[in-house]
């Protein structure tokens, strides 16, 4: 009689596409994540992120500090890569040898979902809306995202990590200097280089819920505003993702 109850499940199982075997480890559906931002690039920033996957919805919160002020800071979930964070003493190809975005792909991956204030965009290919993006030095953030199934089951198993963006490298208090964005080269590379990173991992801490959301939408602090348009940011984001995977193939 057990054999055939087994039977019965396992063809049962089969038929509505029930899974026979155990779910990845990681956090479960509904269960709280959280990521301690620490600071790359020596930029004194840190912070910290929480995320509570519900279907394919994200929420998504993040307490920052250390900032450059009154400039555009973009944010992410990236993922696909090794689940970290560089150290914050491995050196790049940018200015005096700072890390830049594609530096840090191997450890961290491409981007997943772009963390913009409503009603901004969240695909990868928006990575670099800057209108959309806090510009304080400290904020809070809080948004409730919807991704795919995919991306949702890779965040709710702690393969999520949180970089911001944005270093004043040469202490000008706006994005300047000679050397050029890995991502778009008519940007320069201090608005697009990585400040905190921080890895999504099952939470210690519960979220803070009904946060507010805060940052200026404005470009203030960005040298060439007229470079930062929809169309090169989003062809230069989509090049990114597309040089990160293929490095990560050749791995």
């Amino acid at each position: 009689m057990r054999t055939s109850r087994l039977a019965l499940f396992a063809a049962t199982a089969a038929l509505v596409g029930l899974p026979l075997a155990a779910a990845p480890a990681g956090a479960a559906d509904g269960d709280e994540l959280t990521a301690e931002l620490t600071q790359l690039n020596d930029s004194g920033a840190s912070g910290t992120a929480w995320a509570t996957v519900d279907g394919t919805n994200v929420e998504i919160s993040l307490e920052t500090q250390g900032l450059l002020d009154g400039a555009p800071h973009a944010q992410h979930i990236h993922i696909g890569g090794q689940n970290t964070c560089p150290a914050n003493d491995k050196e790049g190809n940018g200015f005096e040898g700072a890390l830049q975005t594609s530096d840090g792909a191997d450890e961290y991956g491409p981007i997943a979902v772009t963390l913009t204030k409503e009603p901004g965009m969240t695909g990868a290919e928006h990575g670099l809306d800057v209108a959309d993006f806090p510009a304080e030095a400290s904020y809070s953030y809080s948004r409730t995202i919807e991704v795919s199934q995919e991306v949702a089951q890779q965040v709710a198993n702690g393969d999520g990590v949180i970089v911001v963006h944005g270093v004043d490298h040469d202490g000008s208090g706006e994005y300047d200097g000679d050397t050029k964005s890995d991502l778009d080269p008519e940007l320069p590379s201090e608005a697009t280089d990585p400040a905190a990173c921080g890895e999504l991992n099952p939470a210690q801490m519960t979220m803070p819920h009904g946060g507010v959301e805060t940052g200026g939408s404005s470009t203030s602090g960005v040298e060439y505003p007229a470079a930062i348009g929809f169309g090169t940011l989003a062809l230069a984001l989509g090049a990114f993702g597309l040089v990160a995977a293929r490095r990560r193939a050749t791995i």
